[in-house]
């Protein structure tokens, strides 16, 4: 089996430091010699890859090999996570020769909290819960012909400690000559958050006692450039996250 390639640096950047290639109108940054990830946005006509910073995995991964989604329903009983539904779809490009074409085939992990901060499937290392053998809020699916996955998840509640987040891991198929891995986190504007979290049932949690200007991973990994940009729609908030990869 092949072994995945690893992020083996860090830039920062934010969106007034991007770069334009010509022709392309691609923007990229090196890290260390390893992956790189960059975000497609649009701008008027014409589009950008903008460099988005790699995040700690942290202590919660679990390899499920749950392929849906749909994560919001926990397979060991059938019960589904109450909150605000959030369909949050990813796509995935690849960054070659300076131009972004869509990447098929690419696992995309997603694995977050529920409205009261627990996590399914781990023990938490502060004694908080003991979800094990539970798996909901977890999942992956693989990309398209258009680089893109879906998700139907709900909007993260919190934990002391962390501002309010989601994890997300894109790998390419291990069955590859060199598989390539990139993880990081995805944020929420405060304002928002204040407002979900003051319905049920995350307000039954109380105040979170950490917002994203005092969270370290947020401040200290570029967080400013994983903000998830929401709409609203009938049930709940929809979004999309465009992101390319390149290995060096």
């Amino acid at each position: 089996m092949a072994k995945w390639g690893t992020i083996t640096g860090l830039r920062d950047l934010s969106r007034r430091q991007m770069l334009r290639l010509a022709g392309a109108a691609a923007v990229t940054a090196w890290w260390g010699g390893g992956v790189r990830a960059a975000d497609t946005v649009a701008d008027d006509d014409t589009s950008t890859c903008v460099v988005r910073p790699s995040q700690t995995e942290g202590p919660y991964f679990v390899d499920t090999g749950l392929e849906r989604s749909d994560i919001r329903v926990d397979p060991a009983d059938g019960t589904r996570k109450p909150g605000v539904p959030l369909t949050l779809t990813f796509q995935v490009s690849r960054l070659e020769g300076g131009a972004c074409t869509p990447l098929p085939g690419a696992v995309v992990d997603l694995w977050q909290c529920d409205a009261l901060g627990v996590y399914s499937g781990v023990r938490d290392f502060a004694g908080r819960f003991d979800s094990r053998g539970q798996a909901f809020l977890r999942g992956y699916q693989v990309t398209d012909s258009e680089g893109l996955a879906r998700f139907v998840t709900i909007y993260p509640g919190w934990y002391p400690g962390r501002t309010v987040h989601i994890h997300f891991k894109i790998r390419t198929e291990p069955g590859a000559e060199r598989g390539l891995e990139f993880t990081s986190q995805l944020y929420f504007d405060d304002a928002l958050t204040d407002r979900v979290h003051s319905q049920p049932p995350y307000a039954e949690k109380g105040q979170r006692d950490v917002r994203n200007d005092r969270d370290g991973i947020y401040q200290r990994s570029g967080g400013d450039e994983l903000i998830l940009s929401l709409t609203e729609s009938k049930e709940g908030f929809e979004g999309r996250f465009a992101i390319a990869l390149e290995a060096g």
